[in-house]
């Protein structure tokens, strides 16, 4: 067999599993071949030289909601997956709502495949649902590829979606635990919930109080211990809820946690009127002494994942104030520029926020084997990063369908140049795969 390699990327900032150096990655075949220093000799029909532009695995992002079907107005397979290859994502799963029919059942994830196919720029893997009276649907779900199941433990904003009670999520996590299965939750407590009293931002956040997130993940520890699950708790807002997960996960319980960019980059004194709904979503942006202990949270390992939560929705949906306005923030071709812009800020590494946003989201899919680290024999998803250039926001530059974002105007460091897809350039071509747990 010939020794030549169909491409050869250099860089003299390689982020690789064991720090950043420089490296030469040669690609056979959509897979990484060789790993080697950045002036060896490698014969190749194609090479891309970056210089001291960085490059990184293709970033993993576990939280996405597409919306399509019943909702492509929100969003979509081509627009999200345009938007996510912008931004260095080239996996992503996507969550069981806001698509009609949510993926609770077979048929229903066989009408999203049927939707994504020939429609994705890259790689689309699929959550499932728990919701009352699908117990008997998690297995087939289960055989059928998902990587897991979504519920609820308040409401989801959506009817059709509704949520677990607590003796639901026992029978339902007894489930899923048998099938050595995942479990995702998101978890605000119903009963610590209130509506707002205003449609200003104040009113908005106390009425999603750090104790709903803390209360909530303290039954769903109880639950693990009880049924075996393995569990992971979404978008973690609230860093009161830090300490139990901690003290959970050092007995060995099986729970592990997600932050997003929206948490660690804004803060609730960044809003500027009950009018700036796009900062909205739930649970809610806090205050700026919760997001440091958020990074601290990072910083200590009790939350692995950093992924984006992308959720929009129509511009018209949010109008009006933090009473009335649809709940999300789209990030999903900002989030690298973001975390790495405040991580740097902080002392982090270029390293440790790919083990936050690509490492860490593979591990968590079971994706590890090929996917989230430059690493011979994963595939060559691969992101040229520049990692020292100043940009600022212009929504009219995002490629999600509805280009409505807190981000806008702000300035941000780092910036995407390239993404490589099993070895080739991302662009118009759907050459996406949809995956299978």
């Amino acid at each position: 067999m010939s020794d030549d390699y169909d491409l050869v990327i250099r860089s003299r900032r390689a982020v690789l599993p064991y720090g950043e150096r420089p490296a030469a990655i040669g690609v056979r075949d959509g897979r990484i071949a060789a790993i080697e220093d950045v002036d060896a000799a490698l014969p190749a029909a194609a090479e891309v030289d970056l210089g001291d532009i960085a490059l990184l695995p293709g970033l993993v992002d576990t939280h996405v909601h597409i919306n399509e079907p019943g909702r492509t107005e929100w969003e979509g397979f081509a627009t999200a997956t345009r938007a996510a290859a912008a931004g260095g994502v080239t996996t992503l799963v996507d969550m069981p709502l806001n698509s009609l029919p949510p993926t609770t059942t077979v048929d229903a994830l066989r009408v999203k495949q049927e939707a994504a196919r020939g429609n994705v720029l890259v790689d689309v893997g699929f959550w499932g649902g728990a919701i009352p009276g699908n117990v008997p649907d998690l297995a087939p779900l289960h055989e059928a590829g998902v990587f897991g199941f979504k519920c609820f433990t308040s409401d989801s904003g959506v009817p059709e979606f509704p949520p677990l009670s607590p003796a639901e999520q026992h029978e339902a996590f007894s489930a899923i635990a048998a099938l050595d299965g995942l479990v995702i939750v998101h978890a605000e407590d119903p009963q610590a919930l209130t509506e707002p009293a205003a449609g200003d931002y104040g009113s908005f956040l106390a009425s999603r109080p750090p104790s709903a997130e803390r209360s909530a993940i303290e039954q769903v520890i109880r639950l693990v211990e009880q049924t075996g699950v393995r569990a992971h708790i979404l978008h973690l807002s609230a860093a009161d809820a830090l300490e139990p997960l901690a003290k959970a996960q050092t007995r060995g319980l099986r729970i592990s946690a997600e932050t997003c960019p929206h948490y660690l980059t804004l803060a609730a004194e960044d809003v500027p009127d009950s009018t700036s709904t796009a900062y909205k979503c739930c649970p809610p942006i806090r205050d700026t002494g919760n997001r440091e202990e958020l990074w601290r949270g990072l910083a200590d390992g009790v939350i692995s994942c950093v992924v984006t939560d992308h959720s929009p929705c129509t511009p018209d949906l949010k109008e009006g104030d933090f009473a009335t306005a649809w709940g999300g923030v789209s990030s999903l071709q900002l989030g690298l520029s973001a975390v790495w812009t405040a991580a740097r800020a902080r002392g982090h590494s270029l390293s440790s926020v790919i083990g936050w946003m690509a490492e860490a989201p593979a591990a968590l899919a079971g994706l590890n084997h090929r996917k989230g680290r430059i690493a011979l024999g994963h595939d060559a998803d691969l992101v040229a990063f520049a990692a020292d250039e100043p940009h600022v926001v212009d929504p009219a530059a995002l490629h999600h369908r509805n280009p409505v974002t807190p981000y806008a105007g702000r300035a941000l460091v780092g910036l995407v140049q390239a993404t490589w897809l099993r070895g080739e350039v991302i662009d118009d071509t759907p050459r996406g795969t949809l995956l299978h747990r």
